[in-house]
């Protein structure tokens, strides 16, 4: 018996003693910070991965074409939901890129069930560009849509870019 309780007392001596062991040093890593629109305010986001090779490397991100693999079906039926969210990106960077949904606040306090940091490319080109103006959201796009002035085409290329908070 006193063996079992010497026994019990050295495991929870060494699970206490793990517990409370802090990294010797910090470390810290720099990601690119960019900026893009959602509901016309700026918001601010990292890209790490990209399923599209060529993009990756142009943004610095990791290669990750399994992040095809969250691409439904389509059609899709409207009431499935899935990880991926739309991101609307203008070719040759004619502007930053919207986001029709942010955490709301940014951080553990988000109460948006609408945002997912993985996103779904679907590329804005203007039919005249000498028309082209800023479009600051979601529903500026689809209205210029509407006005025959934009078209949008879904791509397959997925993007992990979560938002985060202002520098």
């Amino acid at each position: 018996m006193k063996l079992k309780i010497a026994l019990l007392g050295l495991c929870l001596t060494v699970l206490t003693a793990c517990s409370s062991i802090q990294p010797s040093a910090k470390t810290t890593h720099t990601l690119p910070l960019q900026t893009a629109w959602y509901n016309g305010e700026t918001v601010y986001y990292v890209t790490t991965d990209v399923s599209d090779q060529a993009m990756a490397k142009d943004m610095g991100a990791n290669y990750a074409p399994r992040l095809r693999d969250a691409i439904p079906n389509y059609p899709k039926p409207p009431r499935q939901k899935t990880v991926l969210e739309r991101v609307y990106g203008f070719p040759q960077g004619v502007q930053r890129n919207v986001f029709p949904s942010a955490p709301q606040p940014i951080g553990h306090e988000s109460q948006s069930s609408l945002y997912s940091p993985v996103w779904l490319m679907y590329l804005v080109k203007w039919v005249n560009p000498v028309e082209a103006y800023e479009l600051t959201s979601e529903s500026a796009i689809f209205s210029a849509e509407a006005k025959g002035l934009v078209t949008i085409e879904r791509t397959n290329i997925v993007v992990n870019c979560p938002i985060v908070n202002a520098p």
